[in-house]
């Protein structure tokens, strides 16, 4: 479960980061995702994770990818305890989607 850092933490302009926070904006962006409980999703850019604790309950297995090194680890403190997530501390576009793809059976 996500910790509150989001006070302590601004966007990184080199990175051109944004982050959600519009409770409406994050509910519209959720249902819009059409996937099945059995399936694997990868949110890219998770942020803050607004919409991570959201997505994970719409899907099996999630895999965030973000590039700041320190979201990544507060991401990585607040999923710990949950199996079903992984944070992959890289840039989206050096990312091995096909390595994923193939470990998760694909």
């Amino acid at each position: 479960m996500p910790t509150d850092h989001g006070d302590r933490l601004r966007p990184r302009k080199r990175f051109g980061q944004h982050f959600l926070h519009d409770r409406g904006v994050i509910a519209r962006i959720v249902e819009s995702v059409r996937i099945g409980s059995e399936e694997t999703l990868v949110e890219i850019g998770p942020g803050r994770g607004a919409l991570t604790t959201s997505l994970l309950a719409r899907c099996r297995l999630l895999h965030l990818v973000e590039l700041d090194r320190d979201l990544a680890r507060i991401l990585d403190e607040s999923y710990d305890d949950e199996s079903r997530v992984t944070v992959h501390q890289q840039d989206v576009l050096t990312f091995d989607f096909r390595a994923l793809a193939l470990s998760a059976g694909g």
